[in-house]
């Protein structure tokens, strides 16, 4: 059985039957490489479906990598919700756009901040369902296409002072939940848009909610009720899922178990051999490469020994722990997809058995 790389992400996402360990991502995977081949400057990306798409199809087309990926950065959710994206298009080196003006500006707001009533005509959300309509028809069913959204919490950090968010969190935790239960839906809202426009899978972004910042009872408290919303509805409407927590992940991965997604992706300060003895081998984990140390500082000879270390130590996808960092070495980009080839079916065998 050989499978193509969308057959191969796809089952898995499904719990069935599959090849080898596949080699892909649910966050973001540009590179200078892909924008210099087209010549496009990366603050321009953002706001035109043609080039996301175009860029995002460099990847597995340069270098063999199983999906293509849209968007790029994390400032569509709320730029939807009224806030103002800097992209710095008059920064002579490449930055990831951020929010510069927030769309909550009040405590009161916290309440009384509406949505738009057709989040699909909000912000750039036409341009996402454009770009993914676009990658679908470039790489046909070869390549899957995925997206992802920001989840509720780290949402609520761009539209609302992230400050205050983590104090109200603790003493006004009743309406920080009423905020993230309405944040939550505004998820669930976009995942259907883009699952419309075609795409195969969906990663939810809960980047900023690991024990760096909030306890494991509060993580319960004000986490774990919105996550078990959104997967509930995301397996109502079929779309393939992962939940991806940043920072220390550990103490929580239990919890993150227990939220429903298909699949969890963690990131380097995870030790996966230890999230294994907690939750078993069963449920589909993935990572925790370093995403920026491996393909951009380290030589192309470490990254064959590091997918060795995470197949060894029970990932069920070679996933790098946060979105690759756009100055990635080619050859070491090229070196974690052949690696996977070369190790991923004999230890997805034997993980099997």
């Amino acid at each position: 059985m050989v499978l193509t790389p969308k057959e191969r992400i796809l089952k898995q996402l499904a719990g069935e039957e599959i090849d080898r360990t596949p080699c892909y991502s649910g966050m973001g995977n540009v590179t200078v490489t892909g924008l210099e081949q087209l010549g496009y400057k990366f603050p321009l990306v953002h706001a035109d479906a043609e080039m996301m798409a175009n860029l995002a199809a460099t990847t597995p087309k340069l270098f063999g990598y199983e999906c293509a990926v849209v968007p790029f950065d994390y400032c569509v959710e709320a730029e939807a919700l009224g806030c103002v994206m800097n992209a710095y298009e008059n920064v002579a080196h490449l930055l990831y756009p951020t929010i510069k003006e927030k769309s909550i500006n009040s405590d009161e707001e916290l309440e009384t901040f509406e949505v738009p009533a057709n989040l699909e005509n909000a912000g750039r959300i036409p341009v996402v369902v454009e770009a993914i309509k676009r990658l679908k028809e470039e790489l046909g069913d070869e390549i899957a296409v995925g997206t992802y959204v920001i989840a509720p919490f780290t949402l609520g950090g761009q539209v609302y002072d992230l400050d205050k968010l983590l104090k109200y969190s603790y003493k006004k935790q009743d309406i920080v939940n009423r905020m993230l239960d309405k944040l939550a839906d505004v998820n669930i809202q976009i995942a259907k848009i883009y699952r419309d426009a075609g795409a195969d899978y969906i990663a939810i972004r809960e980047m900023g909610s690991g024990t760096d910042l909030l306890s494991p009872r509060m993580w319960n408290a004000l986490i774990k009720p919105h996550l078990i919303k959104i997967f509930k509805a995301l397996k109502e409407m079929n779309f393939p899922n992962n939940l991806h927590i940043c920072g220390e992940t550990n103490m929580i991965i239990k919890f993150m178990n227990e939220c429903g997604a298909d699949s969890m992706s963690v990131e380097l300060k995870n030790d996966v051999v230890k999230s294994r003895e907690d939750i078993g081998f069963e449920p589909l984990l993935f990572g925790n490469l370093d995403a920026y140390k491996l393909f951009v500082l380290d030589p192309v000879e470490a990254v064959e020994p590091a997918i060795i270390k995470a197949l060894d130590d029970g990932v069920d996808a070679v996933w790098p722990g946060c979105d690759i960092w756009p100055e990635a070495k080619a050859e070491n980009i090229k070196a974690m997809v052949e690696a996977t080839k070369k190790y991923g079916a004999e230890r997805w065998h034997s993980k099997q058995k």
